[in-house]
């Protein structure tokens, strides 16, 4: 068994729809989804916000790679399209492994490029540790600390003011 954190994204298009597909696509599998933030463009500010929410899911025939097969799987499904001269450009749906753990609980790293665990800039990114925090408020992100110290660390690095919570959107409905 392996359990994921997986962050979830999108700026184009319905931008609420296709988080909402991602779910879906996730349900199986799914432990708990957060709420939906909105934020502004990370890493390329020439593109519209983004709206964002993070997933923790838990799959006994899934290692890491699978993860990304699947998270990739479900980028494709929603129109995903990679743009090589625009890394952190806009897309209809970025689905992220963040971390993974192993059947005992023991976090999995990775050093492959295609897939660093954990993620290598989830520690800089608010909208991935606020929904985060919001499921697992004592949650740790691997080599980095305790999520909740994070946030409160250097404004500049996470930009948590930025985060806004949207509780008017839901990703799932209630029961």
């Amino acid at each position: 068994m392996t359990r994921a954190v997986l962050s979830l994204g999108s700026n184009l298009g319905d931008r609420l729809a296709h988080l909402r597909a991602a779910v879906a696509a996730l349900r199986p599998v799914l432990v708990a989804v957060s709420g939906v933030y909105e934020t502004p463009p990370w890493g390329d500010p020439d593109q519209p916000s983004y709206l964002n929410a993070v997933a923790v899911v838990d799959d006994p025939a899934a290692d890491a790679r699978g993860w990304l097969d699947r998270a990739r799987a479900i980028e494709t499904a929603e129109g995903r399209v990679r743009d090589p001269e625009r890394q952190f450009g806009p897309r209809t749906l970025d689905v992220d492994v963040i971390t993974v753990a192993d059947a005992a609980g023991r976090p999995v790293t990775s050093d492959d490029p295609e897939l660093t665990l954990p993620h290598p800039r989830a520690h800089l990114r608010a909208f991935v540790l606020r929904p985060w925090a919001d499921l697992e408020p004592a949650g740790e992100l691997p080599g980095h600390g305790r999520l909740v110290d994070l946030l409160a660390a250097e404004p500049a690095a996470t930009d948590d003011a930025a985060v806004r919570a949207r509780p008017d959107l839901r990703i799932q409905s209630a029961g």
